[in-house]
């Protein structure tokens, strides 16, 4: 089975590839990443093959797609602050470049593609937990793209007669999630202050709060979709209902530094929603067999990959 990872050098996108040549052996992972945020290092087997493409290059997608039997879209502009200070780029490969993906896939008979949307499309909607069929009310052009990126390939079932999926992404934490930038995301951001005997930076009063999921568990969650063909109309929450304020957050980080920590209170982002939480039902119901990953165990493992990257002088 060929399964084609777009942004497969990426955070996600390399902790899939592993999974599938842990895990599935037969089947072949291909990459297409253009490696403006992803890393070659990130794919430790030199036998996958690898396009060094943009999905906005409509030649190289048609090459990467050829003969495969599933693609995971996960190539993304993935910030909101980015996506307000610039939004045309988020657009561009965000929006357009689903499109692409999806035209690709039709072109070559790609009857599965699973796409990578996120729960930033639930934006001003206040209600806690999230289903996924609340209305939603996206308060940033990265959330308005990601609205996009689900909406495509369920009008593509409706249309094409494809057996597409949107996973709707919650808080992904794990090893090779980048700390050293703007946009860097709070668990790696506060892990990375914390090793480094720094304040955690925090933005806003503290008590915003997340749906973390550890990316082993997405990856799991993604290759049995793939594995047993999973479609659905409507879009799935990828979370299991955590709620975890960045306060909560940094106690937990603090209990594995054993030390106390201090926190630098900062201004709130523009687009940032105050709270995130899946009711974790439908994800349940498609995938009974996936355990989640505890933010505890999750946490740990982070930390050890850290440690381990720190150790190596990175």
């Amino acid at each position: 089975m060929k399964v084609v990872i777009t942004g497969g050098a990426g955070f996600i996108g390399s902790n899939l590839v592993d999974h599938i040549i842990e895990f599935h052996p037969a089947w072949e992972p291909v990459v297409i990443d253009d490696m403006s945020t992803g890393d070659r290092a990130n794919l430790r087997r030199s036998d996958v093959e690898i396009i060094e493409a943009s999905i906005l290059d409509l030649a190289a997608l048609a090459r990467a797609v050829e003969g495969a039997d599933s693609i995971v879209h996960l190539a993304a502009i993935p910030s909101v602050p980015r996506s307000v200070a610039a939004p045309m780029p988020t657009h561009m490969v965000n929006t357009t470049g689903t499109l692409n993906v999806l035209e690709a896939a039709r072109s070559a008979g790609v009857g599965q593609v699973i796409v990578a949307s996120s729960s930033s499309v639930y934006g001003a909607n206040p209600t806690l937990p999230k289903s996924e069929f609340m209305w939603t009310r996206p308060m940033s052009p990265y959330a308005v793209s990601k609205q996009a990126t689900e909406g495509y390939p369920i009008a593509y079932n409706h249309s094409y007669g494809m057996r597409n999926l949107a996973f709707r992404f919650f808080n992904i934490y794990g090893p090779r999630q980048a700390p050293g930038h703007a946009y860097a995301a709070v668990i790696p951001q506060f892990i990375d202050a914390a090793l480094r005997g720094q304040a955690l930076a925090i933005n806003g009063d503290g008590h915003q709060s997340r749906d973390f999921t550890y990316v082993g568990t997405v990856c799991a969650v993604l290759a049995a979709a793939i594995e047993r063909g999973v479609t659905s109309n409507d879009p799935i929450n990828l979370a299991w209902g955590g709620n975890t304020s960045l306060l909560e957050l940094a106690g937990l980080i603090q209990e594995e530094m054993g030390a106390e920590l201090q926190l630098e209170f900062r201004a709130p982002r523009t687009g940032d929603v105050k709270a995130s939480q899946s009711d974790g039902v439908r994800v349940v119901e498609h995938f009974p067999e996936i355990e989640q990953v505890s933010l505890s165990d999750g946490l740990r493992r982070t930390f050890d990959w850290f440690r381990a990257r720190t150790a190596a002088g990175r």
